[in-house]
């Protein structure tokens, strides 16, 4: 992946509680003129750890790709067993830059 994407996917590393995994995560990102911030969101692949962490109340999480990383929300698992993460704020991955 190229700098300036709005999309990526690809490996992450999720540090959830006392968890850490790598897993493929899809995620993108958009710029909201209004609130003058980036809002990123997508899934990661399941992961029975990060599913248990998320079972036992853990909702917080970091998300890093390569030197970036971001703080994020862990959302319940689809169907498949994918986790939603949702951030606010530059993305963990080089993003467009506004305007």
């Amino acid at each position: 992946m190229s700098d300036g994407e709005e999309d990526y996917r690809g490996e992450a590393t999720i540090e959830a509680g006392d968890v850490t995994v790598t897993a493929r995560v899809r995620l993108s990102v958009r710029f909201e003129p209004v609130e003058g911030r980036y809002r990123w969101a997508g899934r990661a692949a399941p992961d029975p750890a990060l599913t248990a962490q998320l079972r036992g109340g853990i909702r917080e999480a970091t998300v890093r790709i390569g030197d970036g990383s971001a703080r994020a929300r862990l959302g319940e698992p689809d169907p498949w067993g994918g986790i939603r993460l949702t951030g606010i704020g530059p993305p963990p991955w080089p993003a467009v830059p506004a305007g």
